[in-house]
């Protein structure tokens, strides 16, 4: 068996296409995933041994500065089932180098709604639980069942509940104490039978009343629709312009801080939080600094999307964090409040 799936290591290995920023940084040694067994193979191979290792979807969520010392497992396992159903709802499967946005689509195509607000969202499913991935309403973690991963150290493979899995606000275990413990494999969302419409969110809610379909007649593929048509007007396409979408979390405040802070910007945009905190919209604070569509360099804040950090073109993963850092800089002095990086900076 070990015979079939020895790792294939290639020594510097370019990894323009594998970072959506577009940076043309090299890895030490890169290897391509298609099966578990290939994971097991690289991680137990005397080349691996003592090297820093790096696990590489679709690059959508990384700002890489520089050549890697070290792996880079590439991500590439394939496939997508309905595992099983019971009373209340479908259990679906998806290896983790899927692209997320086709197996979203997938779910349509079998008439099992439950994820198309968070169409076009780009990356793989194996990335999708580390950053519990939201958008319009919906975060995927309402949406999961459990995932496996593979543990590097022992060639392990583990199997994760949601609650084993820590959700957060575009955070999750694997984000924090799993990081470079753990290749997730593959992951399982549960789809309720009784599906709702989530077309609250305002940007949506505009763009389906523009759609002219009457709010009773909303069904899954006319807000999966929607929500492309939103975000392609928002977003850059990164094979045009190289970015990692949303740059920067959206803050959380105390009520009281939010309270001193709305007196000073009575335009301050807000979304009060069940434990009694508010969101603030990142991009509307480095808005209000003056920074959209301004440049550094060859980096860029995008011109429609303040959130957006773009590579114009040459930029160096150093330029874009140079960038994030001055921006980060101008929203604390003025607004007294701490953007956090939403990308893995390496």
């Amino acid at each position: 068996m070990s015979h079939t799936h020895s790792a294939g290591f290639i020594a510097g290995y370019s990894l323009k296409a594998h970072n959506t920023f577009g940076f043309d940084v090299r890895a030490q040694f890169a290897c391509q995933i298609e099966h578990e067994a290939q994971l097991m193979a690289a991680v137990r191979d005397p080349r691996a041994a003592g090297l820093q290792r790096l696990v590489l979807g679709g690059g959508s969520n990384v700002v890489l500065t520089g050549d890697f010392a070290g792996l880079v497992l590439l991500v590439a396992l394939r496939g997508r089932r309905v595992v099983r159903e019971d009373d209340a709802a479908w259990y679906v499967e998806a290896a983790a180098g899927e692209p997320w946005h086709e197996f979203v689509a997938w779910t349509l195509s079998q008439g099992l709604p439950g994820l198309e607000n968070l169409a076009l969202i780009p990356g793989t499913v194996g990335a999708a639980p580390i950053q519990n991935i939201g958008a319009y309403g919906l975060e995927m973690g309402e949406r999961f069942a459990s995932l496996r991963a593979v543990e590097l150290a022992t060639g392990a493979v583990h199997e994760f509940g949601a609650d084993a899995c820590r959700f957060g606000y575009r955070d999750s275990f694997f984000k924090r104490e799993g990081r470079d413990r753990f290749v997730i494999t593959s992951v399982t969302f549960r789809l309720p039978k009784n599906w709702q419409p989530r077309a609250g969110y305002a940007d949506l809610a505009r763009e389906l009343a523009a759609r002219g379909g009457p709010q009773g007649a909303l069904d899954a593929q006319a807000i999966f629709d929607a929500v492309v048509a939103v975000r392609r007007a928002k977003l850059p396409d990164p094979l045009q312009l190289g970015n990692a979408g949303s740059f920067f979390k959206n803050p959380v405040i105390d009520a009281a801080q939010f309270d001193a802070l709305k007196v000073r910007e009575p335009e301050l945009v807000s979304y009060a939080q069940p434990d009694g905190r508010v969101k603030l919209a990142a991009g509307w604070l480095i808005d209000r600094c003056g920074w959209k569509g301004r440049a550094l360099g060859a980096a860029a804040v995008h011109e429609r999307q303040a959130l957006v950090l773009v590579n114009r073109g040459g930029a160096t993963g150093v330029d874009v964090l140079a960038l994030a850092s001055a921006i980060q800089q101008d929203v604390l002095a003025r607004f007294g409040v701490e953007l956090e990086a939403e990308p893995v900076c390496l």
